[in-house]
């Protein structure tokens, strides 16, 4: 009996037979998303008030609820201390909520495993309710009841941008999962 080469196959399968994930798109894609959302304080907007969301939170959170145990718990120190250098927050704050919160979305999910889209998001709303106040807390700026107010817009809008961070990093797992030629 002859063998085909699976390189040489006319199904739509033979082309994907022999293929490997890419190390560094499957272990790099989160971490490097997370870190560019995290650089998005550096963007050239103009606002009186705290306007941007903490984009590298909601990617942490995005990644953390569309895949639940590809980021391990103590990612939060390394990711913290990258989005506190470049957030303009004070060192460490970052760090003690990028990981107080892995903690507690594991804890969470350990009691309750049931899970729904719509439990995640209301999920990350507490928690982004939860990160800007104690990020305005954490700042060392006297706070005041105006203070908070101002920071209501950037609550909002982290709210109504979860979804589409959810898809992005939805279609960024996909590319995550490519597949690959191996050589040889």
């Amino acid at each position: 009996m002859e063998r085909l080469n699976p390189r040489s196959r006319s199904d739509p399968f033979g082309k994907r037979i022999n293929r490997t994930h890419s190390a560094l798109l499957v272990y790099g894609v989160p971490w490097v998303s997370i870190m560019l959302g995290s650089l998005t304080p550096w963007l050239p907007v103009i606002a009186p008030a705290p306007v941007l969301p903490p984009f590298g939170f909601l990617m942490l959170l995005a990644w953390r609820f569309v895949r639940p145990g590809l980021l391990p718990l103590w990612a939060g120190l390394p990711l913290g201390l990258f989005d506190d250098l470049f957030s303009g927050q004070p060192l460490g704050s970052g760090i003690l909520l990028f990981s107080l919160t892995l903690l507690v979305v594991e804890l969470v999910e350990m009691r309750f495993p049931w899970r729904s889209f719509l439990l995640d998001w209301l999920a990350a709303c507490a928690f982004m309710l939860f990160y800007l106040g104690a990020a305005a807390l954490l700042s060392g700026a006297a706070l005041t009841a105006v203070q908070f107010k101002v920071l209501l817009p950037q609550l909002l809008l982290s709210i109504v941008l979860f979804p589409i961070i959810s898809r992005m990093v939805a279609m960024l797992d996909r590319l995550r999962l490519m597949r690959v030629r191996r050589l040889g």
